[in-house]
């Protein structure tokens, strides 16, 4: 099969795109919506660009009524947020915090989910969560005709669950099984990452 993608509608190569391109992490982002009422919702289109400024990018659509996402609102505002991934284990919730909601209403609130402290920096971070990144707004970039927004944040600081990682010659090791990170896939499906293996690189 031969697919020409300029004989599709949007939808059919979102639809496209999301089962071809996988497996895809989830960037399950918080911002403040105001007075510490936080916002929470998951982006699959993710990944980082950049090491030197140190950036991130996703990619947000727009609400079924046309407005931008609270998510593009709350970081224009703020300049702040904070990049979670999310494990397996957090599958419900992340799609749960998906839902359409009101401006100012919270996923946090709404899904009973658990914030602590994000030490030095000035937004909180998902409690069960192992891995987050606390970034400043780099750029938002609109593209196409709907359009999509394009978030790029920079990483200010790290937090990692001291369980999932180790430390050698300076250089962080991550136990991708002991994180168990969620993968996107298509439609309404997710994965695990099975069990990981190694090849070495030529010198």
């Amino acid at each position: 099969m031969n697919i020409v993608l300029n004989e599709l509608e949007t939808n059919q190569i979102y639809h496209l795109f999301t089962q071809t391109v996988t497996p895809r992490p989830v960037a399950w982002v918080l911002t403040d919506s105001g007075l510490e009422n936080y916002n929470l919702a998951p982006f699959s289109y993710f990944t980082p660009i950049a090491s030197n400024p140190p950036v991130m990018m996703f990619s947000v659509g727009k609400k079924p009524n046309g407005e931008i996402k609270d998510t593009i609102k709350n970081a224009k505002a703020t300049e702040k947020l904070v990049i979670h991934i999310a494990s397996t284990e957090h599958a419900k919730l992340v799609t749960d915090s998906a839902a359409t909601l009101e401006h100012g209403e919270s996923e946090v609130t709404a899904n009973n989910i658990a914030l602590v402290p994000f030490e030095g920096f000035e937004l909180p971070r998902v409690k069960d969560c192992a891995i987050a990144f606390g970034c400043s707004l780099y750029e938002v970039q609109e593209m196409g005709e709907t359009p999509q927004s394009l978030v790029f944040a920079k990483v200010e600081q790290v937090y990692v669950d001291d369980s999932i990682c180790s430390e050698d010659d300076e250089r962080l090791t991550i136990n991708a099984k002991a994180l168990n990170p969620l993968s996107r896939l298509g439609g309404a499906q997710y994965a695990a990452i099975g069990e990981p293996f190694s090849v070495q690189r030529p010198k």
